[in-house]
């Protein structure tokens, strides 16, 4: 009576169609629900336990799907924090354990000597299979997990989060290009972003690297000893006074201006280049971003490769003169790996600072669209390798979840550019300051429509 009323725990043994049926039933039951075979067929005491782990985790993926759904930077907080990533990967790796030891166990309770001959290897194989997706899958995320908290403490700092400015974050970015020929890094690249803290849409001010007599925000050590502008009076410490050899002059000459800069994950170059930012802006700058060019190179070749409509042919050089032309990135739509898209951003053959500007810019975009979960997923290890050597920033590891989730409303938007060039009224060699905060503000605080008139 006991047989009839459960095949599954007391099987007809004699029976080879019998304890075929049962084997495939336990393998299934154990994908599908772990600890289940336990319960009808084994050790009740180890179906409990694998049953209550099972319906933890799934517990705890309707509450992180329900978060992510109603709070999603809550979630990117939680998978951007060491601590939370350790806790991650520790969680991964005792769910991949307790799978193998279930999946084993489960085909033990399948007794493949008393199944049909014919399906034993595939009874044994289909657990096999199975065993290493699950069991491999929380692996590979321990991995995930341990490499992303590895990244997220050389990368980003601990430390307090600031505010949003009049609802915008302010960051400034500056792609540094250490060539053989210089003496330190310069920052080759300017840009302040402002985006919006609701929406996420983006302004992206771009610098030219050659303005002259740059203010520098009040209350900086730069602002007392240049008072009319960078080198507007009695020139600089470094051989052109232009707004990129503000870096090279505080790094080299006097980095005692800003004391508190490595210690706060910034450099006193860095500093002075947001002190410059600011001035010229008048944005208030809560974060910078400092990315090396030659770095990006393997970034972009940890995502694959990038894609850019290029507007014109651009030549690439044979020497750091930028005169030969070795090769020719054609017109047209694209996919360039980091070497072509990295001389996209540099080349300087025939063309102005300013068309660089407008590629720089156009390259910074499409990578910000490169950034998919898929792409990113499928290609961790390579990106997480490149953006430790490519990225020093003073972000905090608090806001990093907020700014991901920000990062994925800039997305969706079209990101308005303002470029600080002589075809907007701007002179290098003469900027009118004033001009140019104005042309700031009605980007970042575009007036809103006047209401249309009733009837």
């Amino acid at each position: 009576m006991t047989s009839v009323a459960n095949p599954i725990r007391y099987p007809n043994t004699g029976s080879s169609q019998v304890m075929t049926r049962r084997g495939w039933w336990l393998i299934v039951l154990n994908f599908l629900i772990p600890g289940s075979p336990q319960v009808l067929a084994g050790n009740r005491r180890l179906g409990r336990f694998g049953l209550a782990t099972t319906l933890l985790l799934w517990a705890l993926l309707v509450a992180l799907l329900v978060t992510y759904l109603f709070w999603p930077a809550t979630v990117f907080t939680l998978f951007s924090t060491t601590i939370s990533l350790w806790l991650v990967a520790f969680v991964l790796a005792f769910y991949a354990v307790v799978w193998v030891v279930l999946a084993l166990d489960t085909l033990r309770l399948v007794r493949l000597v008393r199944t049909a001959p014919f399906a034993r290897v595939w009874i044994a194989g289909l657990t096999t299979v199975l065993m290493i997706g699950l069991s491999g899958t929380a692996a590979y995320g321990v991995y995930l997990a341990t490499t992303a908290s590895g990244f997220l403490s050389s990368v980003f700092v601990a430390g307090p989060s600031d505010p949003p400015i009049d609802g915008k974050y302010n960051i400034l970015l500056l792609g540094g290009d250490a060539g053989p020929d210089r003496e330190g890094l310069r920052p080759d690249s300017i840009s302040v972003v402002s985006v919006d803290a609701e929406t996420g849409q983006a302004v992206m001010i771009g610098l030219p690297r050659n303005l002259e007599h740059v203010p520098f925000s009040e209350g900086s050590p730069l602002a007392a000893v240049y008072p009319e502008g960078y080198g507007a009076i009695d020139g600089c410490e470094v051989d052109a006074c232009m707004l990129n050899s503000i870096y090279t002059e505080v790094e080299l000459k006097s980095p005692d201006m800003y004391p508190n800069a490595v210690h706060e994950g910034s450099e006193p170059g860095i500093e002075a280049m947001r002190d410059a930012a600011q001035g010229v802006t008048g944005l208030q700058i809560q974060y910078y971003a400092l990315i090396d060019m030659q770095g990006f190179l393997d970034l972009i070749d940890a995502l694959g490769g990038v894609d850019i409509n290029v507007p014109e042919d651009v030549p690439i050089h044979a020497d750091e003169t930028f005169t030969t032309v070795a090769e020719w990135i054609p017109a047209g739509e694209q996919h360039l790996d980091g070497y072509h898209a990295l001389w996209y951003a540099r080349s300087r053959h025939d063309t102005s600072d300013y068309d660089r500007m407008a590629r720089q810019r156009q390259l910074q975009e499409a990578v910000l669209k490169q950034f998919n979960p898929t792409n990113v997923l499928s290609k961790f290890q390579d990106i997480a390798k490149a953006g430790a050597q490519v990225v020093k920033t003073d972000v905090p590891q608090g806001m990093l979840g907020y700014f991901v989730n920000l990062a994925m409303k800039t997305k969706e938007l079209p990101i308005q550019t303002v470029e600080l060039v002589p075809d907007n009224g701007v002179d290098p060699e003469d900027p009118d300051y004033e001009y140019i905060r104005q042309l700031v503000n009605q980007a970042v605080y575009p007036p809103s429509p006047e209401p249309t008139p009733a009837g």
